[in-house]
């Protein structure tokens, strides 16, 4: 098979302690265009590392010394910008589950063909650049980095959480109010991080019935109950390699959270009606718009669970709290939808502006999109001022909003603004409000 030089030269480090699979790995990889570094031990492998940028480490595993274990440690724990392939001539497959578990990309047992040394090669390599691409565009995109649109400094504080979790395969638990964005962030940490090659699996853990839930998550055999006329894998399974977004968790009943804590602790699980747990290497990350520490002192969520999934905590703040990105967005869904609908973008007046940064926006950005998406679409002119609002952010913009109202007042307004919203349906502006309906319509007959 022909294949393909690299545009660019890219630099390989080949680390065993035999001096003849060195050379003819070094050989196979200069043909390909590839530029090779050497190294007999750890110790030497290491110090090409800390003097030569090296976009792939292929290394032996048992070595005297120093094992190539810790040679992958040493590189995912020091080097963002490089991949590894561990190769081994003693094959077993909890050696391959250790060394992935590790930070290996790929694993080859010996003997090993050139056409499978090339193909892993490139395949890491790939998945590096891919990585490499994702980070420029970023950088690139300023005003949107991760795709998120912002600039005020608690959303850079969610900027630098992201690339914090993106190095690292802790579970995340990431929490806010409907609407803020929580499986954009999710998006984010899986597309840089080293998993980015590698599936992502949004699932809503509230949209989905509590007796589907176990199958959609894990699989069944067939004939595991009327209907299962195949086996089929779940989202655990198709998520192999990559990351699984567990979105409301909260919402899962006390039985499936035992079931997930065991996936947290085992990493495995077992279909429907099957006897034999299968491994999965899948990171986890979990959102909630609901307090989970409320729902722990009701019992209603394992301490356990919250514990395994609680490793890294971000937190999205709510779109009031984000005054300085309200106009950055606005504008941002104006060109989008204006684009999307062939439409010339409007102009806010400064009134509508005003009247943007008063609301309380309870839906938060997924409000803010929708509102513009309808603002494009019905607009015919060319300025958007306060009359093409909704009644219920005009009527909030016209209330005075200083500080010499009542709370009792300020709650009147809120209540009323949010009913406003979802049209007078009181289950719904009851869980916004976080109260219950009966709580509300004793404060609605006040």
């Amino acid at each position: 098979m022909k294949t393909q030089l690299p545009t660019k030269k890219q630099s390989i480090l080949v680390v065993d302690d035999a001096l003849n699979t060195v050379e003819i790995i070094e050989r196979n990889l200069k043909s390909q265009g590839y530029k090779v570094f050497s190294a007999l031990n750890v110790a030497d492998a290491v110090k090409i590392l800390d003097s030569s940028p090296i976009d792939l480490v292929i290394t032996d595993i048992k070595m005297p010394t120093v094992s190539g274990h810790d040679l992958i440690r040493h590189v995912r724990e020091n080097l963002c910008e490089t991949e590894v392939i561990v190769i081994t001539g003693y094959p077993s497959i909890k050696g391959a589950v250790e060394a992935v578990k590790t930070g290996a990309e790929e694993y080859l047992p010996k003997p090993f063909t050139d056409n499978e040394l090339i193909t892993a090669t490139r395949r890491a390599l790939d998945k590096l650049l891919l990585r490499k691409n994702m980070r420029s565009q970023l950088q690139k995109n300023k005003s949107a980095p991760f795709g998120i649109v912002g600039n005020s400094k608690v959303i850079h504080k969610v900027f630098q959480a992201i690339e914090k979790a993106a190095t690292t395969s802790a579970t995340v638990l990431i929490t806010g109010e409907s609407g803020t964005g929580k499986e954009l962030v999710a998006r984010a940490i899986h597309y840089t991080s080293s998993r980015a090659g590698a599936p992502f699996v949004p699932v809503n853990c509230g949209g989905i019935p509590e007796t589907l839930l176990e199958s959609e998550l894990f699989g069944h055999v067939k004939g595991a109950f009327t209907g299962a006329f195949e086996s089929r894998a779940g989202f655990f399974q198709t998520a192999d390699g990559g990351t699984i977004f567990l979105d409301e968790i909260s919402e899962t009943s006390t039985a499936m959270q035992i079931k997930l804590l065991r996936v947290l602790q085992d990493k495995e699980v077992c279909m429907i009606a099957s006897r034999r747990p299968q491994k999965v290497d899948v990171r986890i990350l979990a959102a909630t718009n609901k307090d989970l520490s409320a729902l722990l002192a009701k019992g209603t969520f394992r301490e356990d669970l919250f514990y395994r999934i609680n490793v890294i905590s971000i937190n999205i703040p709510p779109l009031r709290e984000r005054d300085q990105d309200i106009l950055i967005l606005s504008r941002h869904f104006m060109e989008k939808y204006s684009q999307e609908y062939n439409k010339p973008p409007c102009q806010f007046s400064q009134n509508a502006l005003k009247v943007f940064r008063n609301y309380y926006w309870p839906g938060n950005v997924r409000e803010l999109e929708n509102l513009i998406q309808s603002l494009v679409i019905m607009k015919e002119g060319t300025i958007i001022d306060t009359p093409e609002l909704p009644s219920f952010m005009r009527f909030s913009a016209m209330r005075e909003n200083g500080f010499n109202r009542t709370l009792a007042q300020v709650e009147v307004d809120y209540i009323n603004n949010v009913l406003a919203m979802v049209n007078g349906n009181k289950t719904k502006a009851a869980h916004i409000l976080g109260i219950t309906r009966k709580t509300l319509r004793e404060k609605l007959k006040k």
